[in-house]
């Protein structure tokens, strides 16, 4: 969204102000700041301890304890250089016998699954009751020690299970995690794994701070060479995280070439074979050998080290970390339509003018957004639509939706001073307070931890349910006050990466509850947002490198457990050049849901002639594939795949898969290749195997090509022997026939036999249908499906 200039820093409003956009400056010590948790780790004022010895252990508990050692930095200079390295000291507490110079804490390990391990490490004694995880599908996660076989080994302990094992070992201490052909994944690195380096990294520790007494964890582990690491959330940065530093701090990121996140999400998979959900929600940063080449340095704000590992290939990694962590919903059929916004639409009359021009233009749309301006004032959000521009919001819904149009509403959890609400909240006591009971900010901050907050806010959701509005847009979040007082009782050290998560819950069980599905259209998240679909890419800029960006974005939180995004077609920051919106605008329509949103014109009939009509022709071509659309997001929900997938998710085998972060696999069949630059063609990189081109029919082999985009400005192929499901045209997903379905195979002379996944509008499950060839027949199998459609076939030549 819009950002006012900092006051802060005004000094740079020379040379950043635009007329269209206002500036920000990232990493400045201002409000809200991502905390980089990793700084209190290379503070020489802090003392560290590092993790030695198994001193006590039960195989059949999975619980013990592990000695720490105190170390403190000290200080070098040789040859007119400077070295600081970790060395022992003696403990400082006075009086020593009431304090442990080499704390014995506890360490335990558990068994989600076959696949699935958990850490939990302590820095120190927990008072705290126990309770349910909001990150956790059920609370809790499940243990079964029975799945992993336990025994004595020299040195230690092991467990095995039909995929993997683990070696537990005594001194010095290691965890050793090992797949089932007995490849090492990843081990915990001991101070005795640096010996042989003049600039270590910490070993698996703790810090203890000298400023207050506080803890942190720092759980490390080895990268092994030629290692490769993905997800962290919806990241713009580098696809492959190996040599990064990553601040796990939700942030409004105002764009997306910056290093802050919306969505960021404390889990990462490894191209050896595992994943890792980082169970907290303090703020995180993981140095993936970014100081250290071969160590992955998990800073963990919190006092503890709760860690889930997941032993496999990426599909077995996913489909874990959702089983924990809580699937997609699915969506219902016309979110999948086309959505058409703009900043923003301010009265009745321009809705209901788009709503006309959708239909006269012949633009499928199932979806019109009112943005910030459906208040009396612009941005000021009451709930209320305002009475001098709305004259009759209900008819104007109620026409909308008989003409195939869903109505969508932007909101936020922030209220101002001048908002006619801000009273009742701070009366009712809705809002975070600070240390002294008052705002930490000037605008009231709805606490969601507080259950009447909840109750209070879907309230208001339900009577614009009421009216018939049909979602919501779940704007910001990210700004939860990080020494915010919270109901919860726990500040925002802890509650500020979960306010995204309590804010999605809220909206999608109210609207769950008061229209049958669970859909939200959100920008900012935490681990188990992913519950509670759908999560756009925030502010894009305008340009060949946002649109760039923002594919890197939407693979990483795709493998980070999400499997709908989108992102704001054409970019968000200023009016799209024609170019631009041209070539980004298939790149939207082939992505779970489209949405154009941004600086007006938005609307694809106030650009040229040219434009409409190839605007129209990739709109045209999402809705004709909508069965195809909607089988894989019923699948990507139910093993919790994205459907905007990396390579390798589908060819973990083939080595150029884990290289490639310019193009994806939309769902499992189609490989989509957009045009980043003013071109006509690019390379593409195909896996192994044979390769038909969408639009042109033009066949290649596995590697790689230099591809002309067909009259649609994208490049799209189809794996051989595949059928797509299409869908005669219609101008809304309200308005088809799913009666009759073309199987359009593509497929080379040498493939007789085809395969297409169908799933009807209320069906029960993805049906796979054969279809084959018999010279010049061309048969459709007997199928579940016989009595409910009629399949047509079209056999590419």
């Amino acid at each position: 969204m819009k950002k006012l200039q900092l006051a802060s820093l005004s000094l740079f409003v020379g040379l950043l102000w635009t007329p269209k956009a206002s500036a920000q400056i990232q990493n400045a010590e201002i409000l809200n700041a991502p905390i980089d948790i990793s700084k209190d780790f290379e503070n020489y004022l802090n003392t560290f301890y590092f993790a030695d010895e198994l001193t006590k252990f039960d195989p059949q508990t999975g619980k013990g304890t592990v000695k720490y050692l105190r170390y403190n930095y000290k200080t070098r200079q040789a040859f007119n250089n400077m070295l600081m390295k970790p060395d022992t000291i003696a403990a400082n507490e006075f009086p020593a016998t009431e304090y442990a110079a080499k704390p014995e804490l506890p360490f335990e390990i558990q068994f989600v699954s076959d696949r699935t391990l958990r850490i939990k490490m302590t820095s120190g004694p927990q008072f705290r009751p126990q309770k349910e995880s909001l990150m956790l599908v059920d609370g809790v996660a499940p243990n079964h020690p029975e799945l992993w076989k336990s025994s004595k080994i020299e040195g230690g302990y092991q467990f095995i299970s039909k995929h993997g094992k683990v070696e537990i070992l005594t001194k010095p201490w290691h965890v050793k995690i090992y797949d089932e052909n007995g490849k090492l994944l990843t081990s915990t690195l001991h101070n005795s794994d640096f010996e042989n380096s003049y600039t270590p990294a910490l070993p698996f520790s703790f810090v203890r701070r000298n400023s207050d007494y506080s803890r942190s964890m720092g759980a490390a582990f080895s990268l092994e060479p030629d290692e490769k690491i993905f997800g962290c959330g919806e990241s713009f940065t580098q696809f492959n995280k190996r040599g990064q530093k990553v601040v796990l701090w939700t942030d409004d990121a105002n764009g997306i070439q910056n290093e802050t996140m919306y969505k960021p999400i404390p889990f990462y998979m490894s191209s050896r074979g595992y994943g890792v959900f980082m169970h907290h929600s303090t703020p995180i940063t993981v140095d993936f050998g970014k100081y250290f080449g071969s160590a992955n340095e998990m800073y963990i704000g919190d006092d503890e080290a709760d860690l889930f590992f997941f032993i496999g290939e990426p599909k077995d990694i996913l489909d874990e970390y959702t089983n924990l962590t809580g699937k997609a919903a699915m969506p219902p059929l016309w979110s999948f339509g086309f959505w058409m916004s703009r900043i923003t639409y301010f009265s009745e009359k321009e809705g209901r003018e788009v709503a006309k021009n959708l239909r006269k233009y012949k633009i499928p749309t199932d979806v019109i957004h009112f943005d910030t301006g459906w208040f009396d004032v612009d941005w000021r959000n009451n709930y209320e639509f305002a009475k001098a521009r709305f004259g009759d919001p209900v008819k104007m819904m109620a026409d909308m939706k008989e003409d195939g149009f869903q109505v969508c509403l932007w909101q936020l959890p922030y209220f101002t001073p001048k908002n006619t609400l801000f009273n009742e909240i701070m009366d009712k006591n809705l809002a975070v307070r600070d240390r002294k009971g008052n705002l930490p900010y000037e605008d009231a901050v709805l606490d969601f931890s507080n259950p009447e907050t909840v109750s209070w806010y879907q309230a208001k959701l339900k009577h614009l349910f009421d009216q018939g509005v049909s979602v919501f847009k779940v704007d910001f979040g990210e700004a939860a006050p990080a020494e915010g007082i919270y109901h919860s009782g726990r500040t925002g050290f802890y509650e500020h990466n979960l306010y995204p998560l309590r804010y999605n819950k809220a909206v999608a069980e109210i609207t769950q509850k008061e229209k049958g599905y669970t859909l939200i259209w959100a920008r900012s998240t935490w681990a188990g947002s992913q519950r509670y679909p759908l999560h756009w890419g925030g502010d894009a800029e305008t340009s060949d490198g946002a649109m760039s960006a923002e594919l890197r974005g939407g693979l990483s939180l795709g493998l980070s457990g999400f499997s709908f995004w989108s992102h704001d077609v054409g970019g968000f920051v200023t009016k799209s050049p024609e170019n631009l919106y041209n070539r980004w605008t298939p790149f939207g329509m082939l992505t779970s849901h489209v949405r154009s949103h941004g600086e007006p014109p938005t609307e694809p009939w106030l650009y040229s002639k040219e434009f409409l009509e190839s605007f129209r022709r990739a709109d045209n071509m999402r809705y004709e594939l909508m069965p195809y659309i909607y089988a894989q997001a019923k699948e990507s929900s139910e093993k919790g795949l994205p459907m905007l997938r990396a390579l390798f998710v589908e060819y973990p085998q083939d080595a150029g898969s884990w290289l490639v972060d310019n193009e994806y696999l939309f769902g499992s069949s189609m490989l989509v290749a957009p045009l980043f630059e003013d071109v006509t063609e690019r390379d593409v990189y195909l896996p192994a195997g044979t390769w038909i081109d969408y639009q042109t029919k033009k066949v290649y082999e596995g590697g790689w090509h230099k591809i002309k985009a067909g009259e649609i400005p994208i490049i799209v192929l189809v794996k051989d022997g595949t059928a797509i499901p299409h869908i005669a045209l219609a101008q809304s997903t309200k308005d088809m026939d799913w009666s009759t379905l073309t199987l359009k195979v593509f497929a080379t002379d040498k493939t007789n036999l085809a395969t297409a996944k169908v799933f009807l509008p209320n069906g029960d499950d993805v049906q796979e249908i054969t279809v084959t060839k018999n010279g010049n027949n061309v048969e459709v199998a007997p199928n579940a499906l016989s009595t409910k459609t009629t399949f047509k076939t079209e056999w590419t030549k």
